[in-house]
C-alpha cells in the first residue's frame, strides 16, 4: 500500500499547486479556521482513489469523509495540513495520509508539493525523504535544541492554548518554530531538522502518518504528558529519543 499512498499523494499536491496558480475560494468553519475548496478538491481526489484501489478499506478525512471499510484497514487523512498558510501563498503545507490497521499505523506518507519532499515509512522497513533514508538528530538536551510547536484555532479563548508551555520551553531551548503544517514539523523531526515537537488539540489526520515517521526514522512519539501515543488522539510530542523526557517533564510542569 506504501507505493500506492505516495503515488496518491504526489497527484493530490499537484492538484493542490495547480488550485494555488488558478485561483482558490476560502470559506471559515470558524474565526479563524478556514477551508479553501482545494482542500475539498484534494480530498475527493484522494477518496476516490482510496476507494478504487482498496474498496473494502475504511477512510476518515478532514473534511468530512467518514467511510465505514469491511476491513481492518483505515485511511486518516488530510489533504491539506496547513490551509491558513495555504491561503496565504505561504509554501509551508502538505497533503498527510495515514494507513491504520486496527490500532497501529502501519503506513504514511505527507507530501509537500512546493518543495518536492515526499516523507514516507512503512512500519518496520525505516523513514525516508524521497527515497533516502533519513534519521533523527542526535542533540541530548532541550537547551541545544530546536523545537517545533503549534496552536489550536480557539487559542483565545481555549483552557488548553499551549501558550504557557511554548513560553516554558522557549525559555529553555534555542528556540521554537510555530510552522503551521504538524505534519510536516513531525517530518521535520525525523528528517533531524529539528530536534523536537509538541502539539496539543490536534486531530488524527495531522498526527497518524508524521507519527509512524518519526518512529521509523529511530525517534519517539507519546502523548504531551508521556503517555502511550494514540493514533486517533488528539495531542503527541515526538522528538528524537533523547530529549524526550526532558521535554515532557517541562510540558507536565
Amino acid at each position: 500500500m506504501i507505493e500506492q499512498a505516495r503515488q496518491i499523494a504526489l497527484d493530490a499536491g499537484r492538484l493542490l499547486t495547480a488550485k494555488l496558480e488558478s485561483g482558490i475560494t476560502i470559506e471559515h468553519k470558524g474565526s479563524i479556521d478556514l477551508v479553501t475548496d482545494a482542500d475539498r478538491a484534494a480530498e475527493e481526489y484522494i477518496v476516490g482513489q482510496i476507494q478504487s484501489m482498496f474498496p473494502h478499506h475504511g477512510i476518515l478525512g478532514e473534511e468530512g469523509a467518514r467511510i465505514e471499510g469491511a476491513s481492518e484497514f483505515l485511511w486518516v487523512i488530510d489533504p491539506l495540513d496547513g490551509t491558513t498558510n495555504f491561503a496565504h501563498g505561504l509554501p509551508y503545507f502538505s497533503v498527510s495520509l495515514g494507513i491504520l490497521q486496527g490500532n497501529e499505523v502501519v503506513a504514511g506518507v505527507v507530501y509537500n508539493p512546493v518543495a518536492g519532499e515526499c516523507f514516507a515509512a512503512e512500519r518496520g522497513s525505516g523513514a525516508f525523504l524521497n527515497g533516502k533514508r533519513i534519521q533523527v538528530s542526535e542533540q541530548a538536551a532541550v537547551q541545544e535544541s530546536l523545537l517545533a510547536t503549534g496552536f489550536p484555532y480557539d487559542v483565545a479563548t481555549a483552557e488548553k492554548n499551549n501558550l504557557k508551555s511554548f513560553e516554558l520551553v522557549t525559555r529553555v531551548s534555542q528556540g521554537v518554530r510555530c510552522q503551521g503544517s504538524a505534519a510536516l514539523d513531525l517530518c521535520q523531526v525525523a528528517a533531524g531538522r529539528i530536534d523536537g515537537f509538541w502539539e496539543r488539540s490536534l486531530n488524527p489526520w495531522d498526527i497518524a502518518a508524521g507519527s509512524l515517521i518519526v518512529t521509523e526514522a529511530g525517534g519517539r512519539v507519546t502523548d504531551c504528558s508521556g503517555q502511550d501515543f494514540n493514533p486517533l488522539g488528539r495531542d503527541v510530542c515526538a522528538t528524537n529519543g533523547l530529549i524526550h523526557a526532558e521535554l515532557v517533564k517541562i510540558l507536565t510542569k
